[in-house]
């Protein structure tokens, strides 16, 4: 019988589904959209290193539309084939189809930023106070829950302490999530923040934007309508036009997931189910989806700024020097 490998990226039906035919040695790859720079990356990435392995690949994309990525993913596994399905980088919810799970330590990323952040204002040390906007990810993404979580639980003893003030008190998820990630979405409620809450001049100290293209968003909002310095804002992924932005000033720093690192963790999951071997995950607690907790393998996040994006992005390949220019 032949096995079928199914790679989801998902949360709700988002996903990106590889599906190995042990015999045919065929791949396909069905990524949710082209609108993220990441998602491309990722797709190019696992072609790349799919292809070194002998595959055949099919990479799609589904621009954002569950019914059109179902239908690719209908269409990749249309036998009747024992299926293993791994989880690549958003958790598949509620079901026990999913085997396995490759992502990175996503509350750590939260961590990262929260860190960054009370580390710049030295929280510890620093009279305050400050003031604090928040701009989330996705309410449909389960890893934008762990991003704010980790960032919140580092800061929350300071706005606790009155230390980091929210100015427009909007500090729960639901109030601060951004549906699909989208900069102009993020942009229009930075525009209504500022317009809101800092036209008497007031400061902003600092914005925890939990990627880029939300950061992105914030930063075209301060721009167009702020005329106070710029705050430490955080981000992640690493974005081409976000790395621009740290260089000329912008932004402070964004989250690295060298994406290279996580294709080849999954390719190997891949070839070691194919192969019937054991495969490698590092945790075994962590990440319920409502049905079963899913075996999971994290790779380690860290961040870049203006002091460390030539070494971390450039020196290692990631992007050349004429990208960034």
């Amino acid at each position: 019988m032949k096995k079928i490998v199914a790679l989801l990226l998902s949360l709700v039906m988002m996903l990106a589904c590889v599906s190995a035919l042990a015999d045919g040695q065929k791949v396909g790859v069905s990524m949710p959209t082209k609108d993220l720079q990441r998602w491309n990356q990722d797709g190019e990435n696992m072609q790349k290193l799919l292809e070194a392995a002998g595959y055949e690949v099919d990479l799609q994309f589904a621009s954002n539309d569950v019914q059109q990525q179902l239908n690719q993913v209908t269409n990749m596994i249309n036998s009747g084939a024992n299926v293993v399905v791994i989880a690549y980088d958003r958790l598949l919810m509620e079901s026990d189809a999913v085997s396995y799970y490759a992502t990175f330590d996503n509350y750590k990323v939260g961590t990262v930023q929260g860190t960054y952040i009370k580390e710049a204002l030295d929280l510890d040390n620093a009279e305050g106070p400050f003031n604090m906007e928040i701009t989330a990810g996705d309410p449909g993404d389960n890893n934008a829950n762990y991003f704010y979580s980790g960032a919140m639980d580092v800061l929350n003893p300071y706005i606790e302490a009155g230390k980091l003030v929210v100015k427009s008190g909007q500090t729960a998820f639901s109030d601060v999530a951004t549906p699909t990630w989208k900069t102009e979405v993020a942009q229009t409620r930075a525009e209504g923040i500022v317009s809101s809450y800092y036209a008497d001049g007031s400061n902003i100290d600092v914005w925890l934007c939990s990627n880029d293209s939300t950061a992105l968003g914030v930063e075209n909002a301060l721009e167009a309508s702020y005329d106070g310095e710029w705050p430490i804002i955080t981000g992640q992924d690493c974005d081409i036009s976000n790395v621009k932005n740290m260089i000329a000033g912008k932004q402070s720093m964004s989250v690295f997931k060298d994406t290279r690192t996580l294709a080849e963790q999954v390719v190997k999951m891949v070839g070691q189910i194919l192969a019937g071997e054991t495969v490698d995950v590092n945790d075994t607690e962590t990440y319920n989806n409502g049905k079963i907790t899913v075996p999971s393998f994290l790779c380690e996040p860290v961040f870049a700024d203006v002091n460390n994006y030539e070494a971390l992005l450039v020196d290692s390949g990631y992007y050349t020097a004429d990208q960034l220019k």
